[in-house]
């Protein structure tokens, strides 16, 4: 791994379950569910992918407050 991370000019401190920390992030930054997400890491109980793994970015918080705001446009039927 140290000769691919120097190639690719990484963090040569980075290990393979920091690149899985990573992976998951931008699984759930995508959009892709919770047991999606269990399935690929293995795992059978959501907390411990929840407690662990899924840490909210930024980009996350404005996307739901974006979807929220949609949702609430729609309810209340306000235009811009």
């Amino acid at each position: 791994m140290s000769r691919i991370f120097k190639i690719a000019k990484l963090n040569l401190n980075l290990t393979p379950h920091s690149l899985r920390h990573t992976h998951t992030s931008l699984l759930s930054e995508a959009g892709v569910s919770i047991e999606r997400i269990m399935e690929r890491l293995g795992h059978s109980n959501d907390e411990i992918t929840k407690q662990i793994y899924l840490h909210i970015t930024d980009a996350v918080r404005k996307r739901d407050s974006e979807m929220f705001g949609n949702l609430m446009k729609n309810v209340l039927k306000i235009d811009k």
